[in-house]
C-alpha cells in the first residue's frame, strides 16, 4: 500500500482534478539540436513572426520580477510553422501542469527550457484550442486565478474512529491561512514528523478536498503539486525512481517554491534566449 496525503488509505488513487499529470511519463527537456538542420533553417526563413518574439520575450526577461505580473505574448493565430518553432526553439524545462478555470475553461501549461518562459494553451470543455500564449513570468497568471476563488477557511465535522493526530493538524492549518497574506514564508508541514493513521489522513483529504491546479517539477527528482479546495494550502510530495513517496508536506503559502521561477532564472534565461537568437535567428 502506498502512503502519501494524495492516495487513499484502501491504496487506490485519490480523485484529483483535470488531468492525471503525476501519472504522465518524465519531461524531458528538448535539445536544441533541431535548429542547428538544415530542415530548420527553412522554417526560420519563413518563420519570421518567431525571429521577431524571440527579442521581446528576451527583453521582457530583462526587466522581469519574481514577485511582479508576468507578460503575456498571444499566439493563437501565428501559422502552424510558428508555432512548430516556437515549440523547438522552447522545448520543454522541469515544470508543467493544468488550471481548471471557469466555465469548463482548462489553462496547460509547460515551462521552457528557458525557466521563466512558459507556454499556456487554453482550451474549453470539449477540448477545442481557444488561446496560445508565451508567458513570462515566475508562474502562469492561469494558476493564481484558478486559486483566487477557493475559500480562506476549513471547516469539518468531529474526528472519525482510529484519528491520532489529526485534529491538532487541522487547527495549525486552519490557523495560518487565516493569518496567511500573501508574500508571507511558506510554513510546512511533514507528515513524516510525527504518527498519522490510515483514517487521520483520510479525513484530511476529505476535510481538504481537491482543488484546481495540478503541477510537476522534474528537477532534482520528481515532485507533485497539488492544491487543495482551501486557498493557499497545497500537497507537495517528492517521490524517487522507483515512485515511492519520499517526502510529502503540506505547505501554507501563495506558490510552493519549487514550481516557481526565482529572480536569477529570469537572467539567466534571458541571457540564453539572447544566444539562440544571435545563433540560429539573424
Amino acid at each position: 500500500m502506498k502512503a502519501g496525503f494524495w492516495v487513499a488509505p484502501g491504496g487506490e488513487d485519490a480523485a484529483m482534478t483535470v488531468m492525471p499529470i503525476g501519472a504522465e511519463p518524465p519531461l524531458r527537456a528538448r535539445k536544441l539540436n533541431f535548429l542547428a538542420t538544415s530542415s530548420a533553417e527553412e522554417m526560420i526563413r519563413r518563420c519570421r513572426r518567431t525571429a521577431m518574439l524571440l527579442p521581446e520575450l528576451a527583453d521582457a526577461l530583462a526587466v522581469q520580477k519574481a514577485d511582479r505580473p508576468g507578460r503575456l505574448f498571444d499566439i493563437t493565430d501565428f501559422p502552424d510553422d510558428d508555432k512548430e518553432l516556437i515549440a523547438q526553439t522552447l522545448g520543454e524545462g522541469e515544470v508543467a501542469g493544468a488550471a481548471a478555470l471557469a466555465n469548463g475553461i482548462t489553462a496547460q501549461m509547460q515551462e521552457a527550457v528557458m525557466a521563466g518562459v512558459w507556454r499556456v494553451r487554453f482550451t474549453d470543455g470539449e477540448g477545442r484550442l481557444i488561446a496560445d500564449y508565451v508567458e513570462v513570468a515566475s508562474i502562469p497568471a492561469a494558476v493564481k486565478k484558478a486559486c483566487s476563488a477557493l475559500p480562506g477557511s476549513i471547516s469539518h465535522g468531529p474526528a472519525p474512529t482510529g484519528a491520532m493526530n489529526v485534529m491538532p493538524v487541522l487547527t495549525e492549518i486552519g490557523d495560518r491561512v487565516a493569518r496567511y497574506s500573501d508574500g508571507d514564508p511558506g510554513h510546512i508541514i511533514t507528515f513524516s514528523l510525527f504518527p498519522m493513521s490510515p483514517e487521520d489522513m483520510a479525513f484530511l483529504q476529505e476535510t481538504l478536498g481537491a482543488g484546481p491546479v495540478q503541477l510537476t517539477s522534474r528537477g532534482y527528482g520528481s515532485c507533485r503539486i497539488v492544491v487543495t479546495g482551501a486557498r493557499n494550502v497545497w500537497s507537495v510530495q517528492f517521490y524517487n525512481a522507483m515512485d515511492t513517496i519520499i517526502l510529502d508536506t503540506l505547505e501554507i503559502c501563495d506558490i510552493p517554491s519549487v514550481a516557481i521561477a526565482a529572480e536569477d532564472d529570469f537572467r539567466d534565461s534571458e541571457a540564453r534566449l539572447r544566444e539562440i537568437e544571435e545563433a540560429y535567428f539573424k
